[in-house]
């Protein structure tokens, strides 16, 4: 009875055995054949803005490499938090990835008081992409032509002067409320629904200031429809070698830099994970992308995410508690 009792064990372990081999192969196969459809790279904020920059070359080089279309889908609102959102709550099969932000990863988590998404145990981070200074820039009309000048103005008239961002949370935001808080001035801020529509009405007059990154504002300074005063870069920017960094004229040891990079929803398969990884840094590396993002300031960033984002939380997190910039 012994011998037929083991036997019998042994014939019901295979069922079980089996059934959790089948479990196991429609993600290995999974991994393996991915990816065997369009993937969606959310960009937390309107199309036309920094990201949007940033995000569309990437998507299509990115494409390119993966034999499957990337499809870029704006989702702003929210100093990114939308988007980013959207992102920690999709499933984690490498089909919906997030254009990150310094803001989305590094700012809103010390800046909001609620925020829906927890911005390193929702996500996983794949690879930087770019980085740009933010430019201080204003309208002609404004009659403002240094940054000595700006500051002045403020000091003589408090909360007269307006500057725009690309909305509360942003690296503008940010960089505007601790520009404000370092000089000793009061500016009222406005904020957008992205970079493209603060940037309108900053060249139609509605308001006279903005801090934004340099690469959406560039081509109308360019132009001559926009004043740049100063980048928040720690070094002059390549593109515009002539303007002088904030720490330069006015506030030593001030500097502030926005990056992007590529997150994917926590829980991400590791295979998954290492293809997307490998690929984006592949694309970041090479010319293409490069070229792709033009002289706007806006420069490839190849740096591990997840120590950058370590380091950038801490760092963002003592400037918004400088700076007392709390949001709802």
């Amino acid at each position: 009875m012994k011998p037929l009792t083991v036997r019998r064990r042994r014939v019901l372990q295979l069922p079980l055995a089996a059934g959790a081999a089948a479990a196991l192969m429609p993600w290995q196969a999974w991994a393996e054949d991915y990816p065997s459809r369009p993937i969606r790279m959310v960009v937390p904020f309107p199309a036309g803005g920094p990201t949007d920059i940033v995000a569309r070359p990437l998507s299509k080089l990115l494409g390119e490499h993966l034999r499957q279309q990337v499809v870029v889908d704006n989702r702003g609102g929210a100093g990114g938090s939308v988007g980013a959102t959207v992102v920690a709550n999709a499933p984690p099969d490498g089909y919906t990835l997030l254009m990150g932000t310094v803001g989305t990863a590094a700012i809103n988590p010390a800046l909001y008081k609620k925020l829906a998404y927890d911005a390193v145990a929702d996500f996983t981070p794949l690879a930087t992409t770019a980085s740009a200074p933010v430019a201080v820039v204003a309208t002609p009309s404004a009659g403002i032509n240094t940054l000595g000048e700006l500051i002045a103005r403020a000091k003589a008239a408090p909360n007269t002067l307006t500057y725009g961002s690309a909305g509360n949370g942003t690296p503008g935001h940010l960089a505007g409320a601790m520009f404000c808080s370092a000089a000793g001035i009061q500016m009222r801020h406005i904020p957008y629904k992205g970079s493209a529509p603060a940037v309108t009405d900053l060249l139609g007059g509605q308001i006279q200031l903005m801090f934004d990154p340099l690469q959406s504002v560039l081509p109308h300074v360019q132009s001559g429809k926009l004043k740049l005063l100063a980048v928040t870069s720690r070094q002059r920017a390549k593109a515009v070698p002539q303007t002088p960094t904030v720490a330069e004229v006015a506030l030593p040891d001030f500097e502030m830099t926005a990056w992007w990079a590529v997150f994917a929803p926590a829980r991400l398969p590791a295979d998954i994970t290492r293809r997307l990884t490998e690929e984006i840094q592949r694309v970041v590396r090479g010319p293409e992308f490069e070229s792709a993002l033009g002289n706007l300031g806006v420069q490839p960033l190849s740096t591990p995410l997840a120590e950058l984002q370590k380091t950038e939380l801490a760092k963002w997190g003592a400037a918004v508690r400088t700076a007392g910039v709390t949001l709802e």
